[in-house]
């Protein structure tokens, strides 16, 4: 089993990487976690809907029909940490499933993604740089890891 964050760019701020790559070592100290990044699409003049579409097959194409999908978005459920954490030692007990989490594109998820997912997830409900969001998503995973393992990264 493992945990994989997809996302639709690059993370251009090369101060932002350098946390996401520290946080992300972290993770691996207690599971298998990785980023995976689609490509942009380039075409210079295309509608939201198409390019959601576009983006949303690409990210498809990253997800197994075993894996948990996660999407993040502004419309689903809100956590505090100490329940994220437990979702996500609820979720890993099987060792069967992949987890995804997805950051979509800046339009949003295509109705297939939609209809793929097991469940939304709302970090806030502000609207967040799609590159600030993977911060925080690797930062809740690295403290959902030291809160199920009693380690003293978060503070109670």
């Amino acid at each position: 089993m493992k945990i994989k964050l997809l996302v639709v760019g690059k993370t251009s701020n090369s101060h932002l990487s350098s946390l996401i790559n520290d946080y992300s070592k972290r993770i691996n100290y207690y599971m298998k976690f990785e980023i995976i990044m689609i490509n942009n699409v380039k075409l210079k003049k295309i509608n939201p809907l198409e390019l959601k579409k576009i983006e949303g097959n690409s990210l498809l194409k990253k997800i197994n029909k075993k894996d948990l999908v996660f999407l993040l978005d502004e419309k689903g459920d809100s956590y505090s940490s100490i329940q994220f954490s437990e979702l996500i030692e609820k979720k890993t007990i099987t060792k069967s499933k992949d987890l995804i989490f997805v950051i979509g594109g800046a339009y949003g998820f295509s109705s297939d993604l939609y209809d793929r997912c097991n469940s939304k997830i709302s970090f806030s409900k502000m609207t967040t740089s799609h590159q600030l969001i993977r911060l925080f998503v690797a930062e809740q995973l690295y403290r959902a890891f030291t809160i199920i393992n009693n380690n003293p990264y978060h503070n109670n």
